[in-house]
């Protein structure tokens, strides 16, 4: 049970958090505050630097049982914040208009709870990843020696989703999120004075090709097995002068399939496809892989598990809205553990994330970790 003195104590906190955000793979001052914060729960252990700088926090009932893992994500947006808000980002250029400030402090919640009343069995870890959104953070988190420690039995997380009702949940068993992955496309060729293009070789015609064509590597379509999106997200073509013919090139290519499964097909037909425009026009190619998310895959017993919270508790809930094209790498938790991801609503007309009048809505505090602690107990029991 959380007090009125924890909710502005916690809502407070998350504000603070949202007033200073860091990007991934830079969460220094963001995970100290989160450790600061869960030493007066008195967890059973703090871990430090996981995949980076990843806080776990383990609650060890010391009786046999499974282990528990929340998670929420440390790290912000390169988005410059239009909020006027007496909270808003003092960091130029950067702000959590992605909801991670608000999914921290539900877990910061949760250990309060768990604090005053522990499990009565098993192990609950809260668990503060690194770098969500270039989707290298879970992966670091897994592959660090130290997570072999809290291997979870569970995992769940909340995230919020515009377009839902207030406190409603989106959910369902199967695929929750997709694959995705950026392919960069390097295109080397020459350059030339602008009045004398024959002298070089530009890659201006290349792009021209390659771009429709991997647009139509894939469309999109239903969230079936045979989903396939292809996004051209950013191009650019030598440097911003009037009197130099390109030599180099760039296209950014977002890939997006249903799940793992296809997404080595795919970015295999958009290496061909580039290899083969590039030779040619007579240019060189090369390729850097980012932003690489597995599918998130909600597990049916994991799915059961959060739908009896669900019911516990009155919170209404569904499947609108998912599965979702937007990727989310908490389904790294899931190659191991029994996961479940939860979309919670903050209201139909609500703006949408990574929009940069967004901010986390306070009143969802009480209500994620109460659904968190809910599948806690009917998991562990209480002490």
């Amino acid at each position: 049970m959380l007090t009125n003195l924890d909710l502005i104590e916690l809502t407070e906190f998350r504000r603070e958090l949202h007033r200073y955000p860091e990007l991934s793979g830079e969460e220094v001052e963001t995970a100290r505050k989160i450790a600061d914060a869960l030493k007066p729960l008195s967890p059973t252990r703090i871990l430090t630097g996981l995949g980076g700088h990843g806080v776990a926090a383990v609650f060890d009932s010391h009786n046999d049982g499974p282990t528990v893992l929340f998670r929420a994500e440390l790290d912000a947006l390169p988005i410059e914040e239009r909020n006027d808000i007496a909270w808003s980002s003092m960091i130029s250029g950067k702000s959590h208009v992605c909801g991670h400030d608000g999914h921290m402090t539900m877990l910061l919640a949760l250990g309060r709870m768990i604090s005053r009343k522990p499990v009565a069995q098993g192990r609950i870890i809260l668990m503060f990843q690194p770098a969500e959104e270039d989707g290298s953070g879970a992966k670091a988190v897994v592959a660090d020696p130290a997570y072999q420690e809290i291997q979870p039995d569970w995992a769940f997380a909340i995230h919020i989703e515009p377009g839902r009702p207030l406190g409603y949940v989106s959910t369902c068993a199967g695929l929750i999120n997709c694959a995705s992955l950026g392919l960069k496309i390097k295109l080397n060729g020459k350059t030339a004075h602008a009045a004398d293009p024959e002298d070089g070789v530009s890659p201006a015609r290349a792009v021209a090709e390659l771009i429709p064509e991997l647009d139509a590597l894939g469309q999109g379509g239903s969230l079936d097995d045979d989903f396939r999106l292809v996004t051209v997200t950013h191009v650019r073509i030598g440097e911003p002068s009037f009197g130099v013919a390109p030599g180099e090139a760039e296209i950014f290519a977002t890939l997006r399939t249903a799940g793992d499964e296809g997404m080595e097909g795919l970015e295999s037909k958009a290496r061909t496809l580039a290899i083969t425009t590039a030779e040619k026009f007579g240019l060189r190619v090369g390729f850097e892989v980012c932003d690489d998310f597995a599918a998130s895959i909600n597990d049916p017993d994991a799915y059961a598990v959060a739908k009896k919270a669900l019911d516990s508790i009155g919170v209404a809930y569904g499947d609108a809205g998912v599965p979702m094209r937007a990727s989310e790498d908490f389904g790294v938790f899931g190659w191991d553990a029994k996961a479940a991801m939860l979309c919670l609503g903050p209201g139909e007309d609500y703006a949408a994330l990574h929009n940069p009048d967004y901010d986390f809505p306070d009143d969802l505090i009480p209500l994620g970790s109460a659904i968190f602690e809910r599948i806690a107990r009917d998991l562990l029991g209480t002490a």
